[in-house]
């Protein structure tokens, strides 16, 4: 009996802007809101919509299963830009048939640069998962298959019982993929990607001068059966993008995957198989040891696609040596900014080596060059620092948020024009709601912002003067003062 784990890997990267080093400091924003949603549709319209849509059609005909990891940074896309897309893979899961993997939300390399942020996007992702396809994930992929022994023992504490990973001959040796492995010193179990029929479909499928073109589901499987006898489990892994963007339609790859498992099931013995059902089904036949990491990626299944060359690890660190000032900061919106920085396009984007199967990777590549990538994110890196002394010289202590909102002593209240009388923050937040507008533009106009002029020199709070001056009309004050107020009540 041989059994087919199908399981595909759906993401989209937040594309940067361009970004001069003219633009440093001037608020810019980091991300093309506008390519990502274009190239999101294009993706949606050709691969996502009829690729769910047929999955669907499979698992009702034939009891199809498929397992999908989904980034954080996609699902947050499709929440805001297509929630019919969202819902298609909803209804997948809702046959039972469909198994979600757990992984690093912000599809980073957070494991080779930092094991705390490393745990918290994985959790990050668990209730992104939960939330929105109710299921718990307790098998792990890493971004690009990325994995070494240390990493089986850290997601085994994060209660994950299995992991995928790349089934080369790195590790292997003589051995073959179609069988179920363990971790070494560790419980955690190891589905290997069988590489060579995963890249036909993935890669060669449409490549004229391949030897086996045109690829058939016939053919396909009469390969998957040859296997009856040397292995237990196929594990058939890739992008989720392989149906429709990196092969088209007119590639004849939906007519493949629409023939494709009932040419397998042809063979009683063969059938379909989740993850967290080979784990419980098949028996461990032996240890891997993988001191050193590898990867899904390239001919050569290291790392080099990201850092092998010395501007991908400058960005890098970088970026990584940040983490500590962000997070002291509190601020979400930076943080946020800071981990989709992370997403390992950007630095896919810098890579300077050539390899085998490297066009599709660079399929989406939005610059000319890989030195204008690093130059484009090395100003956004100058520019966030910059954002960090900024927070840094505004970020206050318990105590300081605790002053700032007590009443102010009788002599320093705030006499308003209209009689009334503010002695602390949430009398000026309640002015402001009900004073007249001649009463707000006689303490704040181009002249002067008494406002502003209280809160700095008798509250002390310097940030919300500094915010309250670009305020020209009392309902922005307002917002500007509850939003500040709703800061300091949190420290």
């Amino acid at each position: 009996m041989v059994s087919v784990c199908f399981y595909l890997h759906a993401h989209q990267p937040v594309r940067i802007n361009k970004f001069s080093v003219f633009d440093v400091g001037n608020g810019k924003e980091y991300f093309d809101e506008e390519r990502n949603k274009f190239y999101l549709e294009r993706i949606i319209r050709k691969s996502y919509i009829p690729t769910n849509k047929l999955l669907l059609e499979l698992i009702k005909k034939y009891n199809f299963k498929v397992s999908f990891s989904i980034t954080g940074v996609l699902m947050e896309q499709l929440e805001r830009y297509a929630p019919h897309v969202l819902k298609s893979f909803q209804d997948l899961a809702d046959t039972g048939n469909v198994e979600f993997i757990g992984e690093t939300y912000y599809h980073s390399l957070a494991w080779i640069y930092s094991k705390k942020e490393f745990k918290r996007q994985v959790k990050m992702q668990e209730k992104k998962i939960k939330e929105i396809f109710g299921q718990k994930p307790r098998i792990f992929r890493n971004t690009e298959l990325i994995y070494n022994n240390d990493m089986a023992k850290a997601v085994e504490a994060l209660g994950y019982n299995a992991i995928l990973t790349e089934g080369t001959e790195k590790v292997l040796g003589w051995r073959s993929p179609c069988f179920l492995y363990k971790a070494k010193d560790s419980s955690v179990k190891l589905l290997l990607k069988h590489y060579k029929l995963s890249d036909d479909i993935a890669f060669r499928f449409s490549t004229p001068y391949w030897e086996e073109f045109p690829l058939t589901a016939d053919k396909y499987a009469q390969w998957i059966n040859a296997i009856n006898g040397n292995g237990e489990i196929v594990n058939l892994f890739m992008d989720y993008e392989t149906f429709g963007e990196h092969q088209w339609k007119e590639t004849g790859i939906f007519e493949f995957l629409r023939h494709f498992p009932s040419e397998l099931l042809k063979n009683p013995d063969n059938n379909f198989i989740l993850p967290s059902e080979a784990v419980k089904k098949f028996k461990v036949v032996g240890e891997l040891n993988v001191p050193q990491l590898i990867s899904w990626a390239d001919t050569e299944r290291d790392l080099s696609a990201w850092i092998g060359n010395r501007m991908q690890k400058t960005a890098i660190n970088e970026l990584y040596s940040l983490e500590n000032k962000i997070l002291k900061l509190k601020n979400k919106e930076l943080i946020d900014r800071w981990r989709k920085l992370q997403v390992a396009d950007h630095f896919y984007y810098m890579c300077t080596k050539w390899f085998a199967d490297g066009d599709i990777h660079k399929y989406f590549n939005p610059y000319d060059s890989p030195y204008e990538a690093f130059i484009n994110y090395m100003n956004i890196i100058n520019d966030l620092k910059e954002r960090i002394k900024r927070g840094e010289k505004m970020r206050i202590s318990k105590k300081a948020a605790r002053e700032y909102l007590k009443d102010v002593p009788g002599d320093k209240v705030f006499w308003c024009n209209d009689g009334r009388i503010f002695r602390n923050l949430k009398d000026l937040l309640t002015g402001l709601k009900e004073m007249s507008k001649e009463t707000f533009n006689f303490h704040a106009n181009k002249e002067r912002n008494d406002f502003s002029n209280w809160i700095r020199d008798v509250i002390g709070d310097v940030k919300l003067a500094e915010d309250l001056l670009k305020a020209k009309t009392k309902s922005a004050a307002a917002k500007i003062v509850r939003m500040r107020i709703k800061a300091l009540e949190k420290y």
